[in-house]
């Protein structure tokens, strides 16, 4: 990047990217059967525990932790609900 400006682009960009991949993913949770969608949430907390250990190992900070809790909570309570 060749300076402040660029950063920030790319930054919003990534944001962008992200809140479209969750629209699509919360779409597609609550269109799920009920059992598809179970199966779906057991096999993301596995998953998400995974990601939380190699976080744990990880220099990353406490903020993207947190948002990482908060989105796996978010989906999971999708994959329960619907």
């Amino acid at each position: 990047m060749k300076n402040l400006q660029d950063v920030t682009e790319r930054v919003c960009e990534l944001k962008g990217n992200l809140l479209a991949l969750d629209a699509l993913l919360s779409a597609l949770m609550t269109t799920l059967p009920a059992g598809t969608r179970a199966a779906l949430g057991r096999a993301y907390e596995a998953h998400a525990e995974v990601a939380r250990t190699l976080l744990l190992h990880a220099p990353i900070s406490d903020l993207t932790i947190a948002a990482f809790e908060q989105d796996v909570a978010r989906m999971t309570r999708l994959a329960r609900d619907g």
